[in-house]
């Protein structure tokens, strides 16, 4: 269950990209309003159809969100890292939410209730030009992942899911195995394939020492390669 953080100034120090365009009395008002939440492995965090009553910001963790699409395949949306803010776009717009968000490892998450939002946003310009900016951003970015997840080849689209998962979430120390371990549904899902296919393209690609593969641990052997695939498509 939701339960007021034990350590809000740390909590509060985290979210400090949003509460820099805040009043001290709306930081006052956050910080008595802000509960957070623990999510373990696999949990949901939302389903597509829930009333989206919080704006969330992953304090650490991974999550993803994702939406069912035809013959019950999953398509993977977004990917978030910690300190990032999702969950408010149907509230803007008075809708219920699309997708479902679920938890990749256990994630620690800070709920800020969306009215109380909503009043900082129309009484504060410059918290509104940071939430334009955010969502231009994320418009962006699903622009250009739809191109590349229609128009790209399989091959393609690996090398971009890898790459992309390596921008998002760093390298271990060794400077080669990626800081995430997604199944290989996870991976196709993120790709936009099967997940036989992912499983042959990715054999493929350790066979050719682009990776090297060890149980869910993906190492990038050779990134210079990987970036010419993707970008040919």
């Amino acid at each position: 269950m939701p339960k007021k953080s034990e350590n809000i100034e740390e909590v509060m120090n985290k979210l400090s990209e949003l509460t820099a365009h805040l009043t001290e009395e709306q930081k006052l008002q956050l910080q008595k309003n802000i509960i957070t939440q623990d999510f373990k492995k696999n949990d949901i965090i939302y389903r597509e159809g829930d009333r989206p009553r919080y704006m969330l910001c992953l304090l650490s963790g991974k999550v993803k969100v994702y939406k069912d699409g035809v013959g019950g395949r999953s398509q993977t949306m977004r990917l978030y890292k910690p300190v990032e803010y999702f969950g408010y776009r149907a509230y803007i717009l008075g809708e219920n939410i699309h997708c479902t968000a679920a938890a990749l490892e256990h994630s620690v998450i800070a709920k800020i209730p969306l009215n109380l939002l909503m009043s900082f946003i129309k009484s504060n310009n410059d918290l509104a030009w940071f939430f334009i900016q955010s969502l231009s951003k994320l418009l962006g970015m699903s622009d250009e992942r739809t191109v590349n997840l229609t128009q790209k080849h399989i091959r393609g689209r690996l090398a971009e899911a890898l790459l992309f998962l390596r921008d998002s979430y760093g390298l271990e120390e060794d400077g080669y195995t990626l800081s995430i371990y997604l199944s290989r549904e996870d991976l196709a899902n993120l790709s936009n394939m099967t997940t036989s296919n992912a499983i042959r393209t990715l054999s493929a690609f350790a066979n050719e020492r682009l990776v090297v593969i060890d149980g869910k641990k993906i190492k990038l052997i050779n990134e210079e390669e990987l970036e010419r695939i993707s970008k040919m498509g």
